[in-house]
């Protein structure tokens, strides 16, 4: 039961903290509540490390959801790649995760970004973890289709389809397709995977991404 709440007081901690941010650097407060957190709660050792933006970090029961997969949670809520980039020290290398699970970019487009530079910015990040985790498989979820983005859905289609041609030629990356499913029979979002914002998920939403993630995660091998 404590430790069903860790991820809960976190949320609250990130919260509390986004809306009183000054943001010298853009979420540098969300990023150092992070870290106290990490020195109340000390993080599980070689985790599945989800990281990206508020579809990662408001994913409530990520831990319980993947219980035997030993995971952790550190999603930043806003976040794009380049503040992934920025914090990549922080977010990821200091775990020392056996896999990586990224989901972001999605916010990158409201500020203008094509699916060009979505694409830039991903191979910029992908480089940067390749950098110090050669071997640890990477796993990115595709962007998903937001009712409340549906003008950028054309965008987030063409930058998935670049993300996904260039981790086909990659050793240990994979990307996981989620845009299609969450579509109906006439290609549009399907608004009943959204909570009222048509924004963020709900339940049947993150159902949807367990059942596509969980063939790709590893188990921790028995010593």
């Amino acid at each position: 039961m404590t430790k069903l709440f860790f991820p809960f007081l976190l949320g609250l901690l990130l919260s509390a903290n986004s809306l009183s941010a000054q943001e010298k650097v853009r979420y540098q407060d969300d990023v150092r509540t992070i870290k106290k957190y990490d020195r109340m709660f000390a993080p599980p050792a070689d985790p599945i490390l989800f990281v990206g933006s508020s579809s990662i970090r408001k994913w409530d029961d990520l831990e319980r959801t993947f219980a035997s997969y030993v995971v952790m949670n550190r999603g930043v809520g806003g976040a794009v790649l380049n503040d992934i980039i920025y914090f990549a020290q922080d977010l990821i290398f200091d775990y020392h995760p056996r896999q990586v699970v990224i989901y972001v970019g999605e916010n990158d487009l409201p500020e203008g970004a094509t699916a060009d530079s979505v694409f830039s910015r991903f191979q910029r990040l992908y480089s940067i973890v390749r950098s110090q985790l050669p071997e640890v498989p990477v796993e990115y979820i595709s962007l998903k289709p937001s009712p409340s983005r549906v003008q950028y859905m054309k965008t987030a289609a063409e930058a998935n389809a670049l993300i996904k041609a260039f981790l086909a030629k990659e050793k240990n990356a994979h990307f996981i397709n989620v845009f299609s499913l969450m579509l109906d029979k006439n290609g549009q979002p399907r608004p009943e995977l959204f909570v009222t914002d048509m924004l963020h998920m709900n339940a049947k939403g993150y159902a949807i991404w367990r059942k596509a993630i969980q063939p790709y995660l590893l188990k921790r091998s028995s010593k």
